[in-house]
């Protein structure tokens, strides 16, 4: 039995073969392809990689399934209005957010991950003039 929850196996979305170019030894030519030509031909590198990329989508499926199951149609169509409400509480654009109510409503906020500690708001590179970032939002420049 299923119980109607989304299957745990790995299912890449789709499979392509590109051969390269390949130089006179049989490997491409960095010179002329670029370094960085290669990858974006390849297709999935890894069986895990596609499953890595969605992570967070496919358990947010698998836990309104298994709350659907369980409690009925109600519980997952009230966290899905109210994570949606925590969406569209906004700041003006030139103040950080740490989004800590969206975090807290799906459950990620016990996660410790690469944005937490290399995307923090200290480490940017350009502050904006707020007055400009929210004529800019606004349409107005």
């Amino acid at each position: 039995m299923s119980f109607g929850l989304p299957s745990l196996k790995v299912k890449p979305e789709h499979v392509n073969n590109v051969p390269m170019r390949e130089g006179p030894f049989g490997v491409p030519n960095p010179l002329t392809d670029g370094l960085t030509s290669a990858k974006s031909k390849l297709g999935v590198v890894h069986p895990l990689q596609m499953s890595e990329q969605n992570f967070h989508l496919n358990e947010e499926k698998m836990n309104m399934a298994m709350l659907r199951n369980i409690q009925g149609l109600h519980a997952p169509l009230k966290l899905t209005m109210e994570r949606k409400f925590v969406g569209k509480i906004g700041r003006l654009p030139f103040l950080p957010s740490s989004n800590l109510q969206h975090e807290v409503i799906s459950g990620r906020y016990l996660d410790i991950g690469f944005e937490d500690i290399l995307n923090t708001p200290d480490m940017r590179e350009i502050a904006g003039q707020p007055h400009a970032v929210v004529e800019r939002s606004l349409g107005i420049l």
